[in-house]
C-alpha cells in the first residue's frame, strides 16, 4: 500500500497531479483545491490511497491525514466509490462534512455533484456517530505542523509515550533554534535521529 508521497511536481491538472520521486512519474488524483496549493516543480508531499481494481491501480492524493482517512470512511457508505467520493472532499470540508452529518443536513450534502438526495441520506444513515473524532482532531491539531505529528508518529511507534515523543521533539526544535536552523527544513529522518538520542537521554 502507497500511504504517502513526497516528489516533484512535473504536471498540474484541474483533477490530477503528476509527482515524480526516484526518477518514476506517479499520476494522483487530487480535488481541485489541492491542486491549486502546489506549484510547478515545487516539492509536494502528499497522504495517499492506492485503490486497486480489476484494471487499473488509481492512486488518490491530499494535502492532510485526516482528509484520506474521510476519503476511505465515506467509501464504506453503500454506493459510494472512491470518484464520488473524492467530489465530497471537494465540495466539504472534514469538519464541514462532520457537522452537515450530526445535523442531519441533506441539503448541503445533496449539492455534492454525484451524490443527489438518497446518496445524502443514505450517507447520513451510515456515518451517523463515525465523524466526531475526525471533526475534532482535526481541530486539535490544526496548529501542529504535518511533520510534527509525522515525528510524533514515528517515535510512538517505536514505544515513546505521546507525551515522551512531544518533550523529545520539543528539546530537538530548541537545539536546532539556538543554532539557527529551522527544524522544518530538515529530513524527517534526521529528525528522527535527533529525537531518539534525545529522547533516550532525558530517559536516562
Amino acid at each position: 500500500m502507497i500511504s504517502l508521497l513526497n516528489g516533484s511536481v512535473r504536471s498540474i491538472q484541474g483533477d490530477r497531479l503528476i509527482v515524480e520521486l526516484g526518477g518514476i512519474g506517479l499520476t494522483v488524483l487530487v480535488t481541485p483545491a489541492t491542486a491549486a496549493q502546489v506549484n510547478l516543480g515545487s516539492q509536494v508531499q502528499l497522504f495517499t490511497s492506492l485503490v486497486v481494481r480489476e484494471d487499473s491501480l488509481t492512486l488518490f492524493g491530499f494535502m492532510n491525514d485526516e482528509s484520506r482517512t474521510l476519503f476511505e470512511l465515506v467509501q464504506t457508505v453503500s454506493g459510494i466509490g472512491p470518484k464520488v467520493a473524492l467530489s465530497i472532499l471537494g465540495a466539504l470540508t472534514p469538519e464541514d462534512l462532520a457537522r452537515a452529518i450530526a445535523q442531519e443536513d441533506v441539503s448541503t450534502i445533496e449539492k455534492v455533484p454525484g451524490i443527489g438526495r438518497k446518496g445524502a441520506q443514505r450517507l447520513i444513515l451510515e456515518l451517523k456517530g463515525k465523524l466526531n473524532d475526525l471533526s475534532n482532531s482535526h481541530q486539535h491539531k490544526a496548529h501542529v505542523p504535518p511533520w510534527r505529528e509525522q515525528l510524533s508518529a514515528a517515535l510512538v511507534s517505536l514505544g515513546f509515550s505521546p507525551k515522551e515523543s512531544d518533550g523529545a521533539i520539543s528539546q530537538v526544535i530548541a537545539g536546532l533554534q539556538s543554532e539557527g536552523v529551522d527544524a522544518s527544513t530538515l529530513e524527517l529522518s534526521e529528525l528522527l535521529k535527533l529525537s531518539l538520542a534525545s529522547g533516550k537521554s532525558s530517559r536516562g
